[in-house]
């Protein structure tokens, strides 16, 4: 799916996610038509609770959030002497802008694991251990994100 090239990597904000959902309901009610009301005998769009139950895979959010976890298992194991694993979580150096910091890619593996109820735990460790990090990732895709 073109839309989520390079998803693994994004670090989106709350406002982010909420207008991917938009888009995607958006695409979701062209591909799906109007529906004809049977009371009022007019045409109407599909409404979001609707489209959920027509389309049976995961919503873009979660399909997102997945992708980033599976990406943070590999990055985990990479090791710090890899460019990647310095690009994705490494600290910024220097002087900050002013203003409320910048969500970073880490960040939102740590919002993404305190959503399962893992938030205490060190993702980097907790990524070790493929069998813990694979029953994790299964959480986050079964859970529901809206």
């Amino acid at each position: 799916m073109p839309v989520l090239y390079g998803c693994e990597t994004w670090s989106l904000t709350l406002r982010e996610e909420r207008r991917l959902r938009v888009f995607e309901n958006r695409v979701l009610r062209r591909i799906f038509g109007s529906k004809g009301d049977l009371l009022t005998r007019e045409w109407r769009e599909l409404h979001n609770e609707e489209l959920n139950d027509l389309y049976f895979s995961p919503n873009i959010v979660r399909v997102i959030k997945s992708r980033r976890m599976r990406w943070a298992e590999h990055v985990a194991r990479m090791g710090e002497r890899r460019g990647i694993y310095r690009v994705s979580v490494g600290k910024y150096e220097g002087k900050g802008q002013l203003g409320r910091h910048r969500h970073r890619w880490e960040d939102n593996i740590k919002m993404d694991l305190q959503e399962v109820g893992c938030g205490r735990m060190d993702w980097n460790e907790l990524a070790q251990d493929r069998d813990r990090w694979r029953a994790l990732l299964n959480t986050v895709m079964n859970r529901l994100v809206r």
